[in-house]
């Protein structure tokens, strides 16, 4: 489909779905008309038509808050958009990371895990500091209990895969992952840092290690 085919409504707008990249979380939903989507497409960068003050509206010109677009897809019948974007700061204007931030409902039985999710917990956590709980018992012991740790579960990782368990395995490096979050909330790094980090690297691998043949 080309940006020909898309059904704009009768004021000449198409709603576009803002998702981040990484997270998948919808950040904002907005509209373009026909050239605020060639400015979009052109810039790389999220422009809308503003509704209220009947102009284009160039997402972080003023607030600094910038979409940089990944992509853009149209849906099956021409007359909406998702646009894919890594954003340098809050989506919404009230300051929050998205616009979509007032639970209506949601189903306590169905369980659902993110990275995110479990970092904002030891955000909580560290923030907080409730009593009994072993993520406060590391906080508050400082750095060098949570590097020591780190240190520790990097061991049973390795000793869980020498053993070829499986499970232990996997156990371990669950282990593993949740104390290097919580070093990573301890020193302030964020699950964008990494991940900003890992996109910057063109090849995963690049280290060559020449084996001399004996």
């Amino acid at each position: 489909m080309t940006t020909q085919e898309l059904k704009f409504d009768e004021k000449g707008l198409i709603p576009a779905v803002v998702q981040d990249f990484y997270t998948k979380k919808v950040l904002t939903v907005a509209y373009m008309n026909a050239e605020s989507l060639d400015i979009t497409l052109r810039e790389k960068r999220t422009c809308f038509w503003s509704r209220s003050r009947q102009e284009l509206w160039r997402k972080g010109e003023t607030s600094g808050n910038v979409q940089h677009v990944v992509s853009v897809t149209a849906d099956c019948d021409g007359d909406a958009l998702v646009v894919e974007v890594i954003k340098d700061g809050p989506a919404c204007h009230l300051g929050t990371d998205s616009c979509f931030a007032n639970l209506l409902f949601r189903d306590e039985e169905v369980q659902r895990f993110s990275l995110e999710a479990l970092y904002a917990l030891l955000e909580g956590r560290n923030a907080q500091r409730p009593e009994g709980s072993y993520t406060t018992y590391l906080f508050e012991k400082g750095r060098e209990k949570i590097l020591k740790k780190v240190g520790e579960e990097c061991t049973e990782v390795i000793i869980g895969a020498m053993k070829g368990s499986r499970e232990e395995t996997i156990y371990e490096i669950s282990d593993l992952c949740y104390h290097v979050l919580v070093l990573m909330v301890a020193e302030g790094i964020t699950l964008d840092d990494i991940r900003a980090e890992l996109a910057s690297r063109h090849v995963i691998d690049h280290k060559v290690k020449q084996e001399t043949m004996q």
